[in-house]
């Protein structure tokens, strides 16, 4: 089966080298799988680095090996860190973009699974492409951590309108079921994105009973979920279920 990888980036020219390391390290068959990239708003030579590092994957058997480039005109404001909660909505309408606009330009008619993968996801099994497709799900997640077996780093993966991370739910089974999913590592079936399913870049399921209504939670006043979120939303308005490994992990920078 056919797997495309896809991963947004922004100043992010420093990983590109080991994030074509690791994905040469994958067990699933080169021939069965691409890449794509969309590079934006980066003054770091973000596009050129990676660029320069696809051919290795070409020539590994790889199908493709593709990068784009858009800039969307945001950038962090100076001296302000990325999680700072003023600037989220913002920050995640543009990441949505950037992730919508990277699907609609590499899904091609051949491809059956989609794995988002963060650059600075930097650990993984060599069999992770395996063991999440063969679940069978149409949407699913590993755990990202940052030390192995300590708490959760990517929380936009919870149940229980944002109060269960999957940190909180290691005992309860293999995989368990998500309301919310992250996107440092997440598989998605390719025709559940053709079916409509995308990265909402605006406040998305105001109307679904499942959101976080607490702006103590949220981080922000406005109701509704943006990107990965809201991308959960959808899947449950859909009628598609979203799955966690809790004992499945994978490390972040």
């Amino acid at each position: 089966m056919n797997v495309l990888v896809l991963t947004p980036v922004k100043e992010a020219a420093a990983e590109a080298v080991e994030y074509v390391d690791r994905l040469l390290t994958l067990h699933h068959p080169a021939a069965q799988m691409s890449v794509g990239l969309l590079a934006s708003d980066s003054t770091d030579g973000t596009f050129d680095a990676f660029a320069a590092e696809l051919p290795r994957l070409t020539g590994s058997g790889w199908r493709a090996a593709h990068i784009w480039h858009r800039d969307f005109g945001y950038r962090i404001p100076d001296g302000m860190d990325r999680w700072h909660p003023s600037i989220q909505l913002e920050r995640r309408r543009v990441l949505a973009l950037s992730r919508n606009h990277l699907l609609f330009n590499a899904l091609t008619d051949d491809i059956d699974w989609v794995l988002w993968l963060d650059a600075d996801v930097v650990e993984y099994r060599p069999d992770i492409v395996g063991l999440l497709t063969s679940l069978g799900r149409d949407i699913v997640q590993p755990h990202c951590v940052r030390a192995w077996g300590g708490p959760t780093f990517d929380l936009n993966a919870w149940r229980d309108h944002g109060r269960l991370h999957l940190s909180d739910m290691r005992g309860e089974g293999f995989m368990v079921p998500l309301h919310a999913v992250g996107g440092t590592m997440l598989l998605v079936r390719a025709d559940r994105h053709r079916d409509g399913l995308i990265w909402p870049a605006f406040p998305y399921g105001v109307q679904n009973p499942l959101i976080r209504t607490d702006p103590r939670t949220i981080g922000r006043a406005e109701l509704g979920e943006i990107e990965t979120e809201g991308l959960g939303m959808m899947a449950h308005d859909m009628g598609i279920e979203c799955w966690g490994l809790p004992e499945v992990e994978i490390r972040h920078r």
